[in-house]
């Protein structure tokens, strides 16, 4: 990372951190759907944010001023990053009142960044990469054709990290335009104050947007001219789809920031799941997929957009066209290899004796990881309750004395046994380490197996 750069001085910041950021290696096609997606929810919502983007060069702000145009009359103020090219400062977009064009030299460490942040009360997110140096190319140097390049960094939704990251951008902004840095300092503590004063806008609406727009981008890769490399499309295609799994990840994770109360529930349950799945002999493709269908659990409270005919890809109708209707978890539908994952969630409240929901599916009819998870879920989350009343000696043991008590009822019977095993291994100094995914190196989470239909039913 660049000395000096916004990236480099955020990850310094957090590199001590028990989370630190999720870097990772992203295509030029990747980023252009990521930013898209994440730029058009904003004419979706209702509050007004302050946009810092980083673009580089102008001539790639100068590909993008149209839709800036409409973006401004939707934000409160946008600030534009870039070293200056012909056109750059007289395109009608740039004389907008809330658009202001801040000229970097070449040799300011932000000029090789590709940065897009987004901050309302309502509304947070934020793609902040750069470009990798011609070192890190290797022997070949930096690509020649466009869609090869590549960029290091992550996006997020998290608002305080976005809060973060656009007041290291506006102290960089300081050090060329004093006055616009104070203006945008003012506005950001204005939002700030704002914060949890009105709804926030949904972001399942906007992980549908950020799979639909990578999905189309991968629908333009299979074009006959660019179909003679398969290794440069391969590469695009799995850093693409390894995207649309990060943007499941990122909003199960806010789903847990959200919860006070337990905020470890996702990284906890996947954990437990995955040593249930060992306990029980799982092979290893079914115990990654239960630990990526534990990561994402908690999505089933999510409603769904899928209702939103207009706003489906050609690719997602295909895709939803045979599938069998799923009341809970179809936010993850559109993605063809979380197909699997998608059942398990939405299978996860049936119950033992048949008396859940949604199909009211009974003993083995209900396939073993949604069986897996609904018991290691609801112990997860009396252990918590247990540990916060402080005079019980072993919230484990009292938990498991609950699941114990439903054998045979809402939970399987020999998956309690399982549990027991577990929850005594604990007791004798056996750990299971609950550690947060690296959401941007995902790709692990896609083999053929993982998303296929052959969900085991029986124990």
């Amino acid at each position: 990372m660049l000395k000096g750069s916004i990236l480099k001085r955020l990850d310094a910041a957090h590199r001590q951190d028990s989370i630190p950021l999720n870097l990772g290696v992203y295509y030029k096609n990747t980023l252009v759907a990521l930013c898209h997606a994440l730029e058009d929810f904003i004419l979706e919502s209702d509050s007004k944010p302050l946009m810092v983007t980083a673009f580089q060069r102008g001539k790639w702000y100068l590909q993008e001023a149209e839709r800036y145009g409409e973006l401004a009359s939707k934000s409160g103020q946008i600030a534009i990053l870039a070293s200056p090219d012909a056109g750059f400062a007289t395109h009608p977009t740039s004389q907008k009142d809330n658009v202001a064009l801040v000229s970097l030299p070449p040799d300011d460490p932000v000029a090789q960044e590709w940065h897009l942040i987004i901050f309302s009360s309502t509304y947070t997110a934020m793609v902040l990469c750069q470009e990798l140096s011609s070192e890190d190319y290797g022997m070949d140097g930096q690509p020649q054709e466009d869609l090869e390049r590549k960029f290091y960094g992550f996006w997020t939704f998290e608002p305080e990290l976005v809060k973060e990251t656009v007041k290291l951008a506006i102290d960089h902004i300081s050090k060329y335009d004093l006055n616009l840095a104070k203006t945008l300092s003012v506005q950001v503590e204005q939002i700030s104050a704002e914060f949890g004063s009105q709804p926030k806008d949904d972001l399942t609406a906007v992980v549908y947007k950020v799979v639909s727009y990578l999905q189309e981008e991968e629908e333009h890769l299979h074009q006959p001219e660019k179909e003679d490399n398969f290794a440069w499309l391969q590469a695009l295609e799995d850093n693409l789809a390894s995207n649309k799994i990060q943007a499941f990840l990122r909003i199960a994770q806010l789903l847990d920031y959200a919860d006070l109360s337990n905020p470890l529930a996702a990284t906890e349950v996947a954990a437990m799941v995955e040593a249930m799945g060992q306990i029980l002999d799982l092979p290893s493709w079914q115990i990654k997929r239960l630990r990526l269908a534990g990561l994402l659990h908690r999505l089933a409270s999510l409603n769904t957009v899928l209702d939103k005919e207009e706003s489906k890809s050609p690719a997602q109708k295909q895709a939803l066209e045979h599938q069998e209707y799923l009341p809970q978890a179809s936010v993850l539908r559109v993605m063809p290899q979380l197909k699997a994952i998608a059942k398990i969630i939405t299978h996860q409240t049936e119950a033992w004796d048949g008396s859940g929901i949604p199909s009211s599916l009974a003993y083995d009819a209900i396939p073993l990881e949604s069986r897996i998870i609904r018991l290691v879920a609801d112990f997860q989350k009396q252990v918590n309750q247990y540990k916060q009343q402080k005079s019980l000696d072993n919230a484990f043991m009292q938990a498991l004395s609950d699941c114990q008590n439903k054998a045979g009822t809402i939970y399987d019977p020999k998956l309690v046994d399982s549990l027991t095993l577990m929850v005594i291994g604990m007791q004798q100094g056996m750990t299971i380490k609950a550690y947060p995914p690296k959401i941007a190196t995902g790709m692990w989470l896609l083999d053929s197996e993982l998303g296929g239909e052959n969900t085991t039913t029986s124990t």
